[in-house]
């Protein structure tokens, strides 16, 4: 079944000729109804501050899928909730007069304090292509270093729908219920999920334009190989406004996705969480978000939680430190942030009685990421959301959805890139160091090894078919696979596990966990959507048998 939809689930701003190795340091892509909201409503929601001292009923720590769906369904039943983010209010424009930077010309904005990009494509010809961007600034995508892994991670109000490439995508029913077997599927594929594709703004690029739209030639090429050696493609929903992405082909708005606009965030056209969660949020008049608070302590207090926080400036520096009492705590910093948060509030004794499990079943979805050198043309224009995958995950040798990813360089590579998400059994935990004071992922580089297995299965008969070969200059000196890298970190506070069956963390009443470390390492697919849809579930469920 080719082209169905996949449900079980030379204009302004793009440049010509660039050289190689400039295009290349902006080329590597990550890989993801309430109507948008007036931005008004985004800067209410991100003006107030908490005070030190202050006293809240309920708080929100990270303003990603999680937090986001929390923070709407918790002010529509009246609840005044206060958000804290680590991220900065992306708000401002900058001196070009867009608030984000594009991968073609990275600039400050583009990295969480770091003084060089950390590109996932980071290399040309083995070398590498990364560039310099000082000084070091809050920027809109950390890649957080590990032992054997970097892990990419949105940093701002929005969390990593800023920075994602905004696929949609429903996991298969049956690997839906392996992976979160406590969970009721039927109620997920009736009701949340079909909530979450709503309030998100999902929308599905309209096919027959697809068929001969310019920015869209490399997802053909790709779809041609795969089909040719018997692999079904699927279209995949997203986000991202397709209607303003065909003006934007015909020049009539102005360009992001075709402006090279992705994993540093776009300035047009995604509805990222800011322009539909949290701004739905804002307009109730109970939510109130502090931007570049970063919550450092957690402990039990007479009248519920105290939490420290400490606020920076864009530039790092921590401006203050504040102490904030919460009756109720919400966490959904994300798999990363969460985990390492209350992994080691137990190890210093803030937060002792929680479980063992803590920090345990940790997973990069199965991601690798690998680029052929095709023979057909994959197009000077291309845009940067996906919008087609390979669906081989009915084989069970070896399951593999590999999202077809753009290579927006502004000039013809040749290149066919993807994301491959494999089946993935191996898990890590996050672990206290007590010589450094920080949180360490036990992940081991050879931990990839199905991963690669499964992929280099389906792209060795594709290769074979066409009469292609790997690109080896991309991820290091003959390097055909980037395995060094997650995209979609999931687990380390796993469901019905460290948690009851709806996120609450039962030995500390009042405390919750409503982010992906929830899912226990692979959704089979890009799992925003899941994340989104299963935080709709629990945060139903707590309002209504909780008190607040």
């Amino acid at each position: 079944m080719h082209g169905n939809s996949f449900r079980s689930a030379t204009g302004t701003g793009v440049r010509r000729g660039v050289r190689r190795r400039s295009f290349i340091a902006g080329a590597g892509l990550a890989v993801g109804s309430l109507a948008l909201q007036p931005s008004s409503w985004i800067a209410k929601a991100t003006a107030a501050t908490i005070g030190d001292g202050d006293s809240v009923p309920i708080l929100i720590i990270g303003s990603g899928y999680g937090g986001a769906v929390a923070a709407l369904r918790l002010a529509q039943a009246g609840k005044k909730v206060a958000m804290v983010e680590m991220g900065q209010s992306w708000t401002t424009t900058g001196d070009d007069g867009k608030i984000f930077c594009n991968m073609l010309d990275p600039d400050k904005r583009s990295f969480w304090f770091r003084t060089t990009t950390d590109q996932p494509v980071g290399y040309f010809l083995g070398a590498s292509a990364n560039k310099s961007i000082s000084p070091a600034y809050a920027g809109a995508l950390d890649s957080e270093q590990f032992a054997a892994t970097r892990v990419y991670q949105g940093r701002g109000v929005g969390g990593g729908s800023l920075v994602n490439g905004g696929m949609a995508v429903q996991p298969k029913l049956s690997y839906f219920q392996e992976i979160l077997p406590s969970v009721d599927s039927t109620a997920m594929y009736a009701t949340y999920f079909p909530r979450a594709q709503s309030a998100l703004g999902v929308n599905n690029i309209d096919q027959t334009w697809f068929e001969s739209a310019e920015c869209y030639q490399f997802s053909r090429v790709s779809r041609k190989t795969a089909n040719n050696a018997g692999f079904t493609t699927v279209f995949v929903p997203n986000v991202y406004d397709f209607g303003y992405m065909v003006k934007e082909q015909a020049n009539t708005v102005t360009r992001s996705a075709l402006d090279a606009e992705v994993i540093y965030g776009n300035n047009y056209g995604k509805r990222s969480l800011d322009k539909t969660y949290l701004a739905a949020a804002s307009a109730t008049g109970n939510l109130s978000i502090s931007a570049l608070h970063k919550v450092t302590a957690v402990a039990p207090a007479a009248s519920g939680y105290t939490v420290t926080i400490a606020q920076i400036d864009t530039a790092g520096n921590t401006v203050a430190t504040k102490t904030v009492t919460a009756a109720k705590v919400i966490f959904a910093a994300g798999s990363v942030g969460t985990s390492k948060l209350l992994v080691a509030m137990k190890a210093t004794g803030k937060l002792p009685n929680l479980p063992a499990s803590v920090g345990t079943g940790w997973g990069n979805n199965g991601n690798v990421m690998v680029g052929r050198a095709g023979l057909d043309l994959t197009g000077a224009l291309q845009s940067s959301i996906p919008c087609m995958g390979i669906d081989n995950w009915g084989n069970a040798s070896g399951p593999v959805f590999a999202e077809i990813a753009p290579f927006p360089a502004g000039t013809e590579t040749w290149i066919n890139l993807y994301l491959a998400i494999t089946k993935n059994n191996n898990r890590a935990a996050f672990s206290y160091n007590t010589g450094t004071g920080k949180v360490d992922l036990s992940w081991q580089s050879s931990y990839t090894a199905p991963s690669i297995a499964a992929a280099k299965a389906m792209f060795d008969a594709i290769n074979s078919k066409a009469g292609t070969v790997y690109r080896s200059d991309l991820f290091g000196t003959d390097k055909i696979w980037g395995d060094d890298f997650v995209y979609h970190p999931l687990g380390g506070c796993l469901l019905n596990t460290t948690t009851d069956n709806y996120g609450r963390l039962t030995s500390y009443p009042g405390l919750y966990v409503m982010d992906g470390s929830l899912i226990p390492g692979s959704t089979g697919v890009n799992p925003f959507l899941t994340i989104t849809a299963l935080a709709e579930r629990n945060i139903e469920q707590i309002i209504a048998n909780d008190a607040f």
